[in-house]
């Protein structure tokens, strides 16, 4: 069934956004032919402490780990649109490969770019403006051609922030019974309107303060994915879904059990992150590492199932 998801009807696209990918793809290969003469696989790091070199690693390593699960939160918003008798293997397995082969592709791209910088000044003084600098000059050696090729790259990231803005909108909408009187498109274009200014307001120094402030962000649908996880297989693996009371308050759980865990997740982010706005006591004590991803995680996985069989026993649901 598709009740638990009516929300999302009404920007569906059946044709058109499936060869959205293509153009994308095509400049970025294009971007390695004509940047991948500067890159520079041999190029070692500056850093000779290795404790302090593990710990960047790491602490990467989690930003590589939270950016594309961050997707969870609004993957059921368009897994909707699959037949119901569509195998559960077969969407994990089209999600896992696509987000690990788009997340790979982009961030091995960005590898070979940063690693042309100390050595070619003109990337350097690119990069040293901006990071967007920096790609559209790796396609200086095509002339215009080169240029539109940054533009379609820019229209691509301005298009990515489409799937983000629609489902936020969503998110706007289950927020309670008044929100949810509001037409999907409005809360859309509020989004997109906020966003624009933004970014004209924040164009000189926006992108640097989002750097900072959206991995902050990140530790969040860790928690949410290990609450509903567990939820699944240690308190639903034998009680199947009822879809069709998907808004029946009497019917869901009150969510103390998960509110609590989530909270204790935030805890032990808190103790162990590593950003620029603030740094942890643990992380401080494992080498400026940032091991907020993995102590917050922990955390949640610990607490909530506890929590949730108490919340069963005295609730009941």
């Amino acid at each position: 069934m598709r009740a638990p998801f009516t929300l999302s009807a009404g920007l569906r696209s059946d044709h058109g956004d499936r060869y959205a990918w293509i153009p994308q793809i095509l400049v970025l290969a294009i971007l390695i032919g004509s940047a991948g003469p500067h890159f520079n696989p041999n190029l070692t790091s500056r850093i000779t402490d290795t404790a302090t070199l593990v710990a960047n690693r790491v602490s990467f390593f989690s930003l590589c780990v939270y950016l594309p699960n961050s997707w969870a939160a609004s993957a059921s918003d368009y897994y909707v649109y699959y037949p119901d008798t569509t195998s559960k293997y077969k969407v994990f397995f089209l999600t896992v490969i696509g987000l690990f082969l788009s997340m790979t592709f982009d961030i091995l791209l960005g590898i070979g770019l940063a690693s042309g910088v100390p050595t070619n000044p003109t990337w350097e003084d690119a990069f040293n403006r901006s990071a967007g600098w920096l790609l559209v000059d790796g396609f200086v050696g095509l002339g215009g051609f080169g240029k539109v090729c940054g533009a379609v790259v820019a229209l691509g990231i301005i298009s990515n922030c489409i799937p983000g803005a629609y489902s936020a909108s969503l998110g706007m909408q289950v927020l309670g019974r008044y929100s949810k009187a509001v037409p999907r498109w409005v809360w859309t274009c509020v989004i997109l309107a906020v966003v624009l200014v933004l970014a004209l307001s924040g164009r000189d120094n926006l992108l640097v303060i989002f750097g900072n402030f959206l991995a902050l962000m990140g530790y969040w649908a860790e928690f949410m994915i290990m609450i509903v996880l567990e939820e699944h297989l240690l308190f639903r693996w034998n009680r199947p879904f009822d879809w069709a009371r998907w808004a029946d308050r009497q019917y869901l759980p009150v969510g103390v059990a998960a509110f609590n865990a989530f909270l204790l997740g935030w805890t032990g982010a808190i103790l162990g992150m590593y950003q620029v706005w603030y740094v942890g006591p643990l992380a401080k004590k494992a080498g400026f590492c940032d091991i907020g991803l993995w102590l917050g995680s922990g955390f949640t996985l610990i607490s909530y199932p506890p929590m949730r069989w108490l919340e069963l026993k005295i609730i009941g649901r």
